[in-house]
């Protein structure tokens, strides 16, 4: 009748700070959009004008009957009833027909509390779904990079979210040490905006600090001590007007060098913390990075000059978090142990 054969309606989501992707059973990733939702607000209610890529057209440009906001924020649910809207906008996109409830695995950072981990159980659940699974980010983003986390070896991922970056250290299908910290790639924009403020009283949005960021954006400094060029527009803080000005490579990894040394930090109180013999694996294999902050120009070379370790960053860094959350969910009997269906 519906041909239930062909494809499962069950589905991975990782929500993340920055974008949402999900994972669908049989058929792997089948939507990859930001995590942005643009409402109207008309006597206290919020009405969802649009979700996704739409809405991020619609950051910094709204006019005051609209608002358009990141519902997550450093990996978890900063406005409930938003984070719902956005799930269940994302569920429909995916399932544009009447399919059976699905069984869904969501990623969680590591460090959240029990009371953000029941908000995003309870927002999936609400958004349609039969039954909610948690993982932790860090061993999904380990799965993703094919890392063989179920070997009685120790292997260390850090991944590089928009909201966190999390720490880990794995052996034997679990994590043996996680640290999770509140910087990623939001704070490596905030960094950006902050800087050209301070150094040019030049004022510009999160669109445009992320260009910078993904454009020029680096964790070292040129060697010739300027590198790239970008020519930008803001708003003149001294006389109100736009204005366009040039920045350097050599500028952007001034403004970086503080949330970079904070992932550098992240990883050495890591290695500091890991036992003997694991660590002694983890020499041997390398470090792996996953995330989107991941590919922040010369950021392994960083981590390796601080570290001393191999380091690499996975084929699909970008997407290693929602993969392994979907390889959790397509051999659910072998991983049974790294889901948490509690309710």
């Amino acid at each position: 009748m519906w041909g239930f054969g062909l494809f499962s309606p069950d589905m991975a989501i990782d929500l993340g700070t920055a974008n949402t992707l999900v994972y669908v059973k049989g058929r792997g990733i089948v939507l990859s959009e930001p995590s942005v939702v643009a409402y109207h607000v008309k006597d206290g209610v919020k009405k969802v004008l649009a979700v996704g890529e739409d809405a991020k057209l619609m950051l910094g440009r709204t006019p005051g009957s609209i608002e358009a906001i990141r519902p997550m924020r450093e990996g978890v649910i900063a406005d409930f009833d938003v984070a719902e809207e956005m799930i269940k906008h994302f569920i429909r996109k995916v399932h544009k027909r009447s399919w059976p409830k699905p069984k869904i695995i969501v990623c969680v950072p590591h460090g959240a509390t029990p009371v953000e981990k029941r908000a995003i159980r309870q927002s999936v659940l609400s958004a349609g779904a039969k039954r909610a699974g948690l993982i932790a980010e860090p061993i999904a983003a380990a799965i993703g990079a094919g890392m063989p986390i179920t070997d009685p070896t120790g292997n260390m991922v850090v991944d590089i979210g928009g909201g966190t970056t999390e720490v880990a250290v794995l052996s034997l299908g679990d994590i043996v040490y996680a640290r999770s910290v509140r910087v990623g790639g939001d704070r490596m924009d905030e960094a950006i905006i902050s800087y050209l403020r301070r150094q040019h009283n030049l004022l510009v949005g999160e669109s445009t600090a992320e260009r910078i960021k993904t454009s020029i954006g680096t964790a070292r400094m040129p060697d010739d001590g300027r590198g790239q060029t970008m020519m930008i527009r803001g708003r003149d803080l001294l006389n109100g007007v736009p204005k366009e000005t040039e920045i350097t490579q050599a500028q952007i990894a001034e403004a970086l060098a503080e949330p970079v040394q904070q992932i550098c930090e992240a990883v050495m109180s890591a290695l500091e913390a890991t036992p003997p013999d694991l660590a002694a694996d983890i020499v041997d294999r390398g470090v792996m990075l996953t995330g989107g902050g991941a590919l922040l120009g010369e950021l392994d070379l960083a981590l390796r000059e601080q570290t001393g370790l191999a380091i690499s960053v996975a084929d699909e860094s970008l997407n290693c978090v929602a993969l392994g959350t979907g390889r959790a969910l397509e051999y659910e009997k072998q991983l049974r142990h790294v889901i948490d269906y509690d309710s």
